[in-house]
């Protein structure tokens, strides 16, 4: 896909990977619609974006009215959707058991599923729906691409994660099922496995903290910087061929336990 005057919808884009990948889609040339419920961050965004580039809707990712209408605000404000990345998630911790051995609320588990997955294939597939009405863009019969964020935590997820990991495996689940459903309108879906990345949130930790979660990175020995997942998420846009994967973006960490 070529990416220039592309529109892109991307959630969770006021902050973090979200907001890292905004800023390589503008560079790249693409129009964005940041999906967020942080009104000020996201007003922000779009003031250094730049209006002509940018655009954003407080949008609930869980609900289907609130994203319907974010989807609505983009066709209007660009006039349709080619790109999709979802960003939005959360990261809340809790073991089955805690140390009194009382059981994990089901609201904690069902809250970071709703959000991090449901919420996902909510914007997915309703991102999808506009992008089917599309005129083709190549000759490889695209119309359209998704990139959903999974995690590492998919894969190996550690003590007091059984709900975030939960989440990320479902994403990596659905990936290829999701590619399969719409090979033939000609929408890609991808996914993006990020390690441990270089967020302000991170970078705000004491530095022992930090250190002691880039111990078990390979190479390079620092965590991941957005700017490299935004950037994989530009290149998963550009190259028709790469459809139905999942990449881990880690420095070949394996996470341990705990």
């Amino acid at each position: 896909m070529n990416l220039d005057q592309k529109v892109a919808v991307v959630t969770g884009g006021a902050s973090g990977l979200g907001r890292a990948t905004c800023d390589q889609l503008v560079a790249s040339g693409v129009r964005v619609v940041i999906f967020d419920l942080n009104e000020d961050m996201a007003q922000q965004a779009v003031a250094e974006l730049g209006e002509n580039n940018a655009s954003y809707a407080l949008v609930n990712v869980t609900d289907e009215v609130s994203v319907a209408a974010g989807i609505q605000h983009v066709v209007e404000r660009f006039g349709t959707i080619h790109i999709c990345v979802n960003c939005a998630g959360v990261a809340t911790g809790g073991k089955v058991l805690d140390r009194e051995g009382q059981a994990l609320p089901l609201a904690d588990f069902s809250k970071t599923v709703s959000i991090n997955l449901i919420g996902t294939f909510n914007v997915a597939r309703l991102a999808a729906e506009q992008m089917a009405k599309n005129d083709v863009l190549n000759d490889d019969g695209e119309r359209g691409v998704i990139v959903n964020t999974a995690s590492v935590a998919a894969f190996e997820g550690q003590m007091g994660q059984v709900a975030y990991s939960a989440s990320k495996g479902g994403i990596v689940a659905m990936t290829l099922p999701m590619a399969r459903d719409m090979a033939k309108i000609g929408i890609r879906v991808n996914a993006i496995a990020p390690g441990i990345m270089g967020t302000p949130m991170l970078k705000g930790l004491p530095q022992n903290v930090q250190d002691s979660l880039v111990a078990d990175i390979q190479h390079p020995k620092r965590m991941g910087q957005p700017s490299e997942f935004g950037r994989l998420v530009c290149h998963m846009a550009e190259n028709t061929y790469l459809n139905g994967e999942v990449v881990r973006l880690d420095g070949a960490i394996r996470m341990p336990p705990r």
